[in-house]
């Protein structure tokens, strides 16, 4: 997935958001669609298309499009700890995608953007043996997001466009080598504003 192309798509603050909301537009039928709006994942591209609600509910059944187009769900899921180790990925801030060939990506946020690493599947479908939740998540639209950064321990089942947006964070407010002061609280606080939905 093009992290890159995602954020730049579908990551805005909110002020960015309320600024805009006016001139955004729906990349299939070009209408325009509010602050808050429905994603498809194009799987051709691998990037993540605003979409208005009337096009939206085209894709709400994976009939539409033939494959190529799949509607990124609203879920959010807060989970008990996941011992995340076995996966063998060394930061403290990833999201975990499974893919729909069966793939396994770890991205994590970076001043210069997402980090990607492919995590070995069969560590993934023995750690989603162990927690039911991971193995029913959706391929390609769904991330298992892991905050264990300053003596947190998060782990949420949310839709992908919420870890670009927790990305985007990241780079707006990394400053120097290790961050400074502000990218931390940040992080905390978009943390702090998830909330669980089905």
């Amino acid at each position: 997935m093009s992290a890159d192309g995602a954020l730049a798509r579908v990551v805005r603050s909110a002020a960015e958001r309320a600024a805009t909301a006016e001139t955004e537009r729906c990349e299939l039928c070009a209408a325009r669609v509010a602050a808050e709006h429905p994603h498809l994942y194009d799987t051709g591209a691998a990037e993540v298309r605003c979409v208005c609600g009337p096009c939206s509910v085209l894709f709400a059944d994976g009939a539409a499009g033939e494959g190529r187009y799949r509607l990124v769900p609203r879920r959010r899921l807060r989970l008990p700890r996941v011992d995340t180790a076995v996966l063998g990925v060394p930061v403290g801030l990833v999201f975990f995608v499974p893919r729909s060939d069966g793939s396994v990506t770890a991205q994590g946020p970076s001043p210069a953007g997402a980090m990607r690493w492919e995590v070995d599947a069969a560590a993934w479908r023995e750690l989603a043996a162990t927690v039911p939740q991971l193995a029913a998540m959706t391929p390609d639209v769904e991330a298992l997001l892991v905050n264990t950064v300053r003596g947190l321990d998060e782990h949420w089942i949310v839709p992908v466009d919420d870890c670009y947006r927790m990305t985007a964070v990241v780079r707006r407010e990394w400053r120097g080598l290790s961050g400074g002061g502000r990218v931390w609280s940040a992080v905390e606080r978009f943390f702090g504003d998830l909330t669980e939905r089905s």
